[in-house]
């Protein structure tokens, strides 16, 4: 029994022409190792440089306990100064990470630093692109992004194993209805397949991001991440052509959102239990009738 991952194709870099009809159209991931080769940031964003620029800030963070059911899925567990927390991730492991961060907003030299890959396709959505921290050994618990861009993932100082699945895994990956995580019971590095069946045969790729490399996640895909030593990434998002994405991603930001924190709050456990019960019924469904 497991789950099935082969390598997620690497270049070192590529011509528009080829990413767009191998890679965007057919929504296929991809590591371009040298993205990043014109960037002032591949040199220049060390751990002291962020600590210095914005190091005065109060930040949430995250650890790997599971959701409050009371609580929005983005809640942090505790927050800490920014240089602080920058101190801690380089002398030990630990799992608490930064999820979500804008310090560009806090410090807009950092925008001379990157680049957009405009040359591969335009829809670039944030002025104030996401940055994420972890420590070694931190995860990012298996999801997929609520508003259903087109992610350029590029990660800094240090190694993060990722995983990543295709949308018609959904069900078999024990998706929690109203939301777009999976259920927090298993390990996907290590899954009990006795108690999770649905699991096994899946199929999915993975990858080891180092200094440099841009990760290429295609609308929708599933991903999981591990932060093998502290350090930090940077999300470009674009959006897809499809209208169809675009409308589902607003029905996700907006009804789909609005109406799970609504529940949440006012049902609290008994709403969560329902909701996992029924992503664990219709996980065995799916395997039981062969899908995908």
């Amino acid at each position: 029994m497991s789950i099935k991952l082969t390598p997620i194709d690497s270049v070192d870099n590529i011509s528009k022409e080829d990413f767009v009809n191998n890679y965007l159209n057919p929504r296929k991931p991809l590591i371009i190792r040298k993205a990043t080769e014109s960037w002032p940031a591949l040199q220049k964003w060390t751990f002291e440089y962020i600590k210095e620029t914005v190091g005065d800030q109060t930040v949430p963070l995250y650890d790997s306990s599971k959701a409050d059911p009371s609580k929005a899925i983005n809640a942090s567990a505790t927050e800490m100064k920014f240089g602080d927390y920058i101190d801690l991730i380089q002398k030990q492991p630990t799992d608490l990470r930064i999820f979500l961060f804008d310090p560009i907003k806090h410090a807009p030299k950092l925008l001379d630093d990157y680049r957009s890959p405009s040359d591969l396709m335009g829809g670039f959505l944030d002025k104030y692109p996401n940055m994420f921290f972890g420590g070694a050994g931190s995860v990012t618990f298996l999801h997929y992004d609520i508003d259903l861009a087109h992610i350029f993932h590029t990660h800094f100082n240090g190694r993060k194993h990722v995983m990543l699945f295709d949308q018609k895994w959904t069900e078999r990956l024990y998706c929690i209805p109203f939301a777009t995580y999976a259920l927090e019971d298993y390990d996907i590095e290590n899954p009990d397949f006795t108690k999770f069946p649905a699991l096994d045969g899946i199929e999915g790729q993975e990858a080891f991001l180092e200094h440099g490399d841009t990760l290429f996640m295609p609308t929708g895909y599933w991903h999981w991440m591990k932060y093998l030593t502290g350090s930090f990434s940077i999300s470009l998002r674009a959006w897809d052509k499809s209208w169809a994405i675009k409308a589902k991603s607003l029905y996700n930001l907006t009804v789909q959102r609005k109406f799970d924190n609504m529940m949440k709050a006012r049902f609290k456990k008994d709403y969560m239990d329902w909701k996992e019960n029924l992503a664990i019924k219709r996980a065995h469904n799916a395997l039981a009738t062969g899908k995908p």
